[in-house]
């Protein structure tokens, strides 16, 4: 398959142009101007880094790369009627769009603007951009529940289909919306049902939209080559094993019977038991026929590089456009000769990709092609 030339691809893809902050986290005001392909952010710990990759998380649906609470997000010490705000200007082939999101004055809900219009949702970030990230804390994502991988796969869902992060949006709130419905009014029959129907017409399409993204990504990885891992991925779930061999309109059929006739017991356990929020990412090392969760640190490391690479293989081929990678200390746990093939394979993309450590020589390999910047004590300087 033809690949493009890097500055070819970097100008088919969604960038970050303009960054601003105002009373986010450790910075009171901080802004900064970035170009596409990579953007290194050195220096030491504590300094800010992270929370510059926290921001641009954010311009896409959910909670961003930490799951934080908004009220975490002000700046300790500031003013007191001060509100959190990240603002920024995303470039594209097909223009400029301004992003921001921010606390509403007075309360703690999280608002949205694209292009001086409130949106309806966070969902509707998805339309313009979509983000993925690594971060130390995942480094235990195939170790932990299986929540943070489904999140994991759902993120790399929306840089192929933005619709998706709606779907998502509507099942959680039907979800909350029944668990709501069985502790306060479980007589209301009538309600119950077209909840579940939302229920099970969501998760249906939630599963079957992760069941179709492993099957592809295990095409993308299967032909993927190089020093990085290339593993087993596996949808797994009571859902997404029905879906292997039945219609989604019957395991729909099938998912609204199961919660009807779990009211009861799900009442009792205080929890749905069934449904697309069971379901679960499944990954093996090919070469060692062993869980992901039973390599070594660095190994599982190796592999969500791997995953979320040929997660943006696909969405150029699929859409021409790469998702905005964000990759906090990444280069630090990875050996000499696969942190170049990151390198190269960024390169090749085109993709904005933000990275962040405390030693700048770890980015030698990106040679005069990256942006430096140095933060310290919440001070951005360009280097």
């Amino acid at each position: 398959m033809h690949r493009p030339a890097a500055h070819d691809a970097a100008r088919a893809n969604i960038s970050v142009a303009r960054l601003t902050l105002t009373e986010f986290r450790c910075y009171a005001y901080a802004r900064i101007e970035a170009k596409p392909g990579v953007i290194v952010l050195t220096g030491p710990n504590g300094a800010g880094k992270t929370n510059l990759l926290e921001a641009i998380s954010l311009l896409s649906p959910g909670r961003g790369l930490r799951s934080a609470r908004s009220a975490d997000f002000q700046r300790l010490n500031g003013p007191a009627d001060a509100v959190w705000g990240v603002a920024a200007t995303i470039a594209s082939p097909d223009g400029e769009a301004l992003v921001g999101t921010g606390r509403e004055d007075g309360s703690e809900r999280r608002v949205i603007q694209i292009d001086g219009k409130a949106g309806k949702s966070q969902a509707a970030l998805a339309d313009v951009l979509s983000v993925v990230w690594l971060t130390p804390h995942m480094d235990r994502l195939f170790v932990e529940g299986a929540k943070g991988r489904r999140r994991f796969l759902d993120r790399l869902i929306f840089g192929l289909d933005p619709a998706h992060a709606g779907r998502v949006t509507r099942h959680d709130t039907a979800l909350r919306q029944r668990a709501k419905l069985l502790a306060e009014r479980p007589g209301e029959t009538a309600w119950l049902d077209a909840v579940e129907a939302e229920l099970a017409a969501t998760g249906v399409a939630l599963a079957a939209a992760r069941v179709d993204m492993v099957a592809r990504l295990a095409r993308a990885l299967d032909a993927a080559t190089g020093p990085f891992p290339r593993p087993v991925v596996e949808a797994e779930g009571p859902l997404e094993a029905r879906l292997m061999s039945e219609p989604a309109l019957a395991v729909e059929d099938w998912l609204k019977g199961t919660l009807a006739r779990n009211r009861s017991g799900d009442t009792a356990h205080g929890e749905t038991r069934v449904g697309a929020h069971r379901g679960d990412l499944a990954v093996t090392h090919r070469e060692k026929s062993v869980p992901a969760a039973l390599t070594s640190t660095g190994e599982q490391k190796a592999i969500l590089v791997a995953i979320v690479l040929a997660a943006a293989r696909l969405a150029m081929a699929e859409r021409g456009r790469t998702p905005i990678l964000l990759l906090d200390e990444v280069a630090a746990h990875l050996d000499g000769t696969r942190r170049q093939a990151l390198y190269q394979e960024i390169a090749a993309l085109g993709a904005q990709a933000w990275m962040t450590g405390t030693d700048r020589s770890l980015f030698e390999g990106l040679g005069d092609t990256a942006q430096h910047f140095t933060i310290r004590d919440a001070r951005i300087a360009l280097a």
